[in-house]
C-alpha cells in the first residue's frame, strides 16, 4: 500500500474516532496501540497525532506523550468567545450567497453548516480554514449541547432564517444571544459531555 494513503487513512481514522467521542478528554492515546488497531506502522500514527496537534484535537504531555485535551468551563467559555469573534470577522468581508441546498436534518450538521456558510463567503480564506478547524475542536460538544439546553434546533432555525433574510442587525443579534446562551451554560455542557462518556 502507498505510505502516503496509509498516513492519510491513519489520520482520518483517528481524526474521526476522536470526532466521534471515542475516547473521554484526558485519554492518553498510545501509538502503539492505535497503530495495532489500525493495522499501521507507528511512523503514520505518530504523524497522524503531530498533525491532530496542529489542530489543537491532540496535545503532548512531557513524558506522557499524547493526550485529547482536558476542557474546562473557562476553556470552553473560549471557545465559544472565539467561535463568536471568528463569526464576527468572517460577516465584516461576508458577500451574501444563497443558502441553496435544504440544511442537512441533524443538528451539529447544521450548526456546522451555517457557520461555514458564513466563512465560505469571506473573501479572507483563512476564516474558513479557521472555522473548520474551530468546528472540529467543538464538535462533541455540540453534540451534546441539546442535553444542557433546551430549544437548541428552535435557536438555530432563527440563525439560519436571520441569515438567509440578510437582516444583519436581527443576525448579530441572535448570533450573541446563541453563544452568550452557551457561554453561561459551559457548566452543564461539559457535564453533559462527561456523562455521556
Amino acid at each position: 500500500m502507498n505510505s502516503g494513503l496509509t498516513a492519510e487513512r491513519v489520520y482520518d481514522a483517528i481524526r474521526a474516532q476522536i470526532l466521534d467521542r471515542a475516547y473521554v478528554p484526558g485519554t492518553r492515546l498510545e501509538p502503539a496501540q492505535l497503530a495495532k488497531d489500525l493495522a499501521a506502522s507507528m511512523t503514520p500514527v505518530r504523524d497522524a497525532l503531530h498533525r491532530l496537534m496542529g489542530e489543537s484535537l491532540v496535545e503532548a504531555r512531557t513524558g506522557s506523550g499524547f493526550h485529547l485535551p482536558l476542557l474546562d468551563e473557562p476553556s470552553l467559555i473560549d471557545l465559544y468567545r472565539w467561535s463568536h469573534e471568528l463569526i464576527l470577522l468572517a460577516l465584516r468581508q461576508w458577500a451574501p450567497e444563497p443558502s441553496g441546498a435544504a440544511p442537512p436534518a441533524a443538528l451539529i450538521d447544521r450548526a456546522e453548516a451555517l457557520f461555514d456558510r458564513i466563512a465560505r463567503g469571506s473573501d479572507n480564506g483563512e476564516h474558513r480554514r479557521a472555522m473548520q478547524q474551530l468546528a472540529a475542536r467543538l464538535h462533541a460538544i455540540r453534540q451534546v449541547e441539546p442535553q444542557a439546553l433546551p430549544g437548541v434546533e428552535e435557536e438555530l432555525g432563527y440563525l439560519e432564517e436571520g441569515l438567509d433574510q440578510r437582516d444583519k442587525r436581527r443576525f448579530l443579534s441572535l448570533l450573541g444571544a446563541y453563544h452568550r446562551r452557551r457561554s453561561r451554560a459551559a457548566g452543564a455542557i461539559l457535564r453533559a459531555l462527561y456523562r455521556s462518556q
